[in-house]
């Protein structure tokens, strides 16, 4: 068993505790979010507990193969009731979207996640910054409450530790993570089948997105910052869903010279969804922060109310002076 100074007790015994569950993912649905919850749902099923998955978002296509992702509801659909609602790789309320409003519906909250800007809003959290997945925390809590890893369980495990880690190539990645995995494919995680289904195909429309963005692409900062957008008009050209276009900010960050990148989409809300990359030392944690958003020192976002190519601007302004300060 991993060894760690993680607080996970308190949320132990709120599971233990709850004979019906409510686990919540964050808003645009990530692997490690998604195989956080559906892992979770599986253990608590096979305790004979009431488990219910909710997201404000449907869950993206690549990650339909995870056992159970047919389980996802809205928070409409969920329980009248609840004894326990646990959000899972949720940094803070904001990013539970519409799921914010079973908070009301249930008598305990508690959390798990491991983004350093988390807000520890709820009654019990489990927050370790320092882990390169929220999965890795969610092994770990399994393990304490003696709960059998199933081949099912290990596939979500696996999937999102290799989503929030580049498949354990970020720099990020820790020898826990490298362990874990080593763990997952023995419990009989399918590794290199779920490689494939996740990084090894895409569909035409989103390639074709991917053609509009890097058309788009900017250099700033004498090449130091790169920028690529994508309009409503972008998405509906290539049939496109908001979903193809996740990944797209690495292309940005992998050109030679390359510091920061920023990402900007528009979105159905009428708001302008950022994705904000660094490249180690530099971080964008504190961007993201300025722009009410939040996440880890190389990989964060925000949403913005504020056209387009302004939200751009700032971002890249204040890029350039997070670069100034070191």
């Amino acid at each position: 068993m991993m060894k760690t100074p993680r607080p996970l007790d308190g949320v132990i015994r709120a599971i233990e505790h709850a004979r019906s569950v409510i686990l919540v993912c964050h808003i645009s649905p990530d692997g490690d979010t998604v195989g956080s919850a559906l892992a979770l749902r599986l253990a608590l099923l096979a305790m004979d507990k009431q488990v219910q998955v909710c997201c404000e978002n449907t869950i993206p296509e690549l990650l339909t193969f995870l056992p159970g992702a047919e389980a996802f509801l809205a928070p409409e659909e969920a329980m009248a009731q609840a004894d326990l609602l646990l959000s899972v790789d949720v940094s803070d309320e904001r990013r539970m979207g519409r799921c914010r409003e079973l908070i009301a519906r249930v008598h305990h909250t508690a959390q798990i996640d491991h983004h350093a800007t988390n807000t520890i809003c709820f009654e019990e959290n489990c927050v370790d910054g320092s882990a390169p997945a929220n999965c890795l925390i969610i092994y770990e809590l399994l393990q304490r409450m003696n709960c059998p890893i199933t081949p099912d369980i290990a596939t979500c495990l696996a999937t999102g530790l290799s989503t929030d880690t580049g498949h354990l190539a970020y720099g990020s990645t820790t020898p826990e993570a490298f362990r874990m995995m080593g763990e997952m494919s023995e419990k009989g995680a399918k590794v290199a089948q779920s490689w494939r289904l996740l990084y090894g195909r895409r569909p035409l429309r989103q390639v074709k997105l991917l053609q509009k963005a890097l058309s788009a692409l900017q250099m700033h900062h004498q090449g130091q910052i790169t920028s690529l957008q994508l309009t409503l008009a972008d998405f509906a050209e290539c049939g496109a869903l908001q979903e193809d276009a996740e990944g797209i900010v690495n292309y940005g960050l992998e050109i030679s010279g390359v510091r920061m990148a920023v990402f900007a989409r528009e979105t159905e809300s009428d708001q302008v969804k950022l994705s904000l990359r660094a490249v180690e030392p530099d971080c964008v944690s504190g961007v993201a922060s300025a722009l009410g958003g939040g996440g880890h020192a190389q990989a964060a976002g925000a949403m913005v109310r504020m056209p387009l190519e302004e939200a751009v601007r700032e971002a890249v302004r204040l890029m350039t002076a997070e670069m100034e300060k070191a």
